[in-house]
């Protein structure tokens, strides 16, 4: 019998500061930054001054779902 399992997705997240996470994806050499903007950071409180907007693990999801 064979290995059910064909594809196991190798991912590494850090969390950096506040809502800021890097994650290490195949065949990536550089780290993603996910964090939070504009409605996302309102809802939080978080301050854009402080923390630099970047895009949110919901967008990537939406766009890989849109793909």
């Amino acid at each position: 019998m064979t290995d059910p399992v064909v594809y196991r997705s190798r991912v590494r997240i850090e969390r950096v500061k506040g809502p800021l996470r890097r994650a290490y994806l195949p065949a990536k050499d550089d780290a993603v930054h996910f964090g939070v903007h504009s409605e996302v950071a309102a809802h939080y409180g978080v301050d854009p001054h402080i923390h630099a907007p970047n895009a949110t693990t919901l967008d990537y999801l939406v766009a890989a779902a849109a793909g």
